[in-house]
C-alpha cells in the first residue's frame, strides 16, 4: 500500500462502544487506512480508540499522541496505536497532531474537538492568505454546520473546511481532494 499522508481525526472521549458514533469512528479509521492514510488521533478512548481500531484492523499505521501531564487519570495510549507521541499541552498535543498529519477530519464531538477544528480552520486561513495551499479539513455533522454558520455570520471564512453530514463523505472528500 503507498502512503497518501496522514489524517487527523478529531472526535468525543466520551464516545461509547457500540454507538452510532463509535461505529461511524472506526468506520473512519478503516476508510482512512485503505486508502492508504496513516490515523493520528489523541491515543486515549473514545472516538480517538474507535478510528484507531478501525484504521489498525484495516492495517493502518496509528498515531496516538498523548498528554500524560494533562489527563494524569487516563492510562496509556490505547492498545491500537503503533506509535506514541507525548505531548507537554493540549496546545502542543493539537500542535503534533496538526503537523504530523496532510488532512484532518472532526467527528462529532464537544469543546476540545471544537478546539481543534477551530484551529484546523484557522490554519486553512493563514495557508490560503498566504497563497499556499490549505490542508484538506472536513467537519461532520449538523453541530458543526450550526458552528460552522455561527462562525461564519460573525466574519469567518467558511471556505477553508468541508462540511458534511456522514462519515463517508467526509473520507471520500479527503481522498478526492488530496
Amino acid at each position: 500500500m503507498i502512503m497518501q499522508g496522514a489524517v487527523a481525526v478529531f472526535g468525543s472521549s466520551q464516545t461509547v462502544p457500540g454507538s452510532t458514533e463509535w461505529e461511524d469512528a472506526r468506520r473512519a479509521g478503516g476508510l482512512l487506512a485503505d486508502a492508504g492514510y496513516a490515523v493520528v488521533t489523541g491515543g486515549y478512548g473514545g472516538t480517538m480508540e474507535a478510528a484507531s481500531s478501525g484504521a489498525a484492523d484495516a492495517g493502518g499505521h496509528v498515531i496516538g499522541v498523548t498528554a500524560p501531564d494533562l489527563f494524569p487519570g487516563r492510562v496509556g495510549a490505547n492498545p491500537f496505536v503503533a506509535e506514541v507521541i507525548e505531548a507537554t499541552s493540549l496546545a502542543n498535543r493539537i500542535d503534533i497532531m496538526m503537523e504530523r498529519s496532510t488532512a484532518t477530519l472532526a467527528l462529532p464531538g464537544s469543546i476540545g474537538t471544537a478546539a481543534e477544528l477551530l484551529i484546523s480552520w484557522n490554519t486553512n486561513h493563514i495557508l490560503r492568505t498566504a497563497g499556499a495551499r490549505p490542508r484538506i479539513s472536513v467537519a461532520v455533522g449538523s453541530g458543526w454546520k450550526a458552528l460552522a454558520r455561527a462562525m461564519v455570520d460573525s466574519g469567518a471564512f467558511e471556505g477553508d473546511v468541508f462540511w458534511v453530514e456522514t462519515v463517508d463523505e467526509g473520507v471520500d472528500r479527503i481522498v478526492t481532494e488530496s
